[in-house]
């Protein structure tokens, strides 16, 4: 009986020898200062609007602007809506005098993880898992692989546990190069900052009864567990599309195109109320905490949860039933 143990870690060398894990975190070196500097350039051109740094006026201009919005004809109802709940919810920090883009290292990584959940991290845990079977055929070691006295059923677990632990790592080191980076601009204070949450939308209502403030880091926690489960949803269907195909490249198209077609899919769907049953509309899970509109009416946390659970569990049932009894011979 082999242990699981060495199947992992040989798993894990692995991943680490591809460098595609390297490539990753290069991704993300790059791209965060990016983010930091559209951040700095956003505040300095509302200071340049304003006048000032007090939130407030930015705030009261927004529900402003909104407010007159909702009048016009030109502006689709599905808009309105989103519009009108935006309103209730700067409100409502307006009345509890809590800024809640307070700039700080902590505030940049929420907002920043916030928006990266539907697309950015699904394509960074996609980029690792795409070939964790696929690329053993197109290297040739899967006859080689599967000839050692190890059930296949292992192998495949063993790959699954790697992929989960790599996965873990990439949301953890996005949160921290977040912080890391923005930090040095923004500061690196704003821990036990309170942010509101709890926010109940109800059509275009919005529901205060559930709201109670949480310290920053406490709902920094939160937002991290929700993306840390859509990146293990994404990384577990890459796994299945890896044991279906042969090719690594046809893999990840297929993985790139499902994504993407999901970020447009959540911006289009409102009045398609079947969708909601896809996994790509369910995957930004951090906007129940914010109180966003969901992109489906009638769309909530278990709901999309249980959507996200049972796609997981289709892809390695899927996964298992596959990789157990494939001809690798042809």
């Amino acid at each position: 009986m082999v242990s699981l143990y060495p199947l992992i870690k040989n798993e894990c060398i692995k991943i680490i020898k591809k460098k595609r894990l390297l490539v990753v975190l290069l991704i993300l070196a790059a791209l965060i200062p990016m983010f930091t500097y559209a951040q700095l350039k956003v505040a300095q051109n509302n200071l340049k609007q304003f006048g000032t740094t007090d939130w407030r006026v930015e705030q009261r201009q927004k529900i402003r602007d909104y407010t007159q919005s909702l009048s016009s004809g030109r502006v689709p109802e599905e808009w309105k809506q989103w519009r009108r709940v935006e309103v209730k919810l700067a409100q409502y920090y307006l009345d509890k005098d809590v800024n809640p883009a307070e700039p700080n290292g902590v505030t940049f990584t929420r907002e920043f993880v916030k928006n990266a959940v539907g697309l950015f991290i699904p394509l960074m845990v996609m980029v690792i898992a795409a070939d964790m079977v696929s690329g053993e055929h197109t290297g040739g070691t899967i006859k080689l692989l599967l000839t050692r006295p190890v059930q296949r059923w292992k192998i495949l677990l063993s790959k699954l546990l790697a992929l989960v632990l790599f996965t873990s790592f990439v949301v953890i080191a996005t949160g921290a190069l977040c912080y890391l980076i923005s930090g040095v601009v923004f500061g690196y204070g704003g821990w036990d900052m309170p942010i509101f949450f709890g926010f109940q939308v109800v059509g275009t209502e919005v529901d205060f009864s559930f709201v109670r403030p949480v310290e920053q880091w406490l709902y920094l926690i939160m937002e991290f567990g929700l993306v840390w489960y859509s990146a293990l949803v994404v990384a577990l269907m890459t796994l299945m599309v890896s044991v279906l195909v042969r090719s690594t490249a046809a893999g990840m198209g297929i993985m790139l195109a499902v994504l993407i077609s999901g970020t447009i899919l959540t911006n289009m769907v409102s009045s398609w109320e079947t969708a909601r049953y896809l996994f790509m509309v369910n995957l930004n899970l951090t906007m129940y905490l914010s109180g966003a509109l969901p992109p489906i009416k009638g769309m909530t946390l278990p709901f999309s949860l249980g959507v996200l659970t049972v796609w997981g569990l289709l892809s390695v049932i899927v996964s298992f039933a596959v990789f157990t009894k494939k001809d690798v011979l042809n």
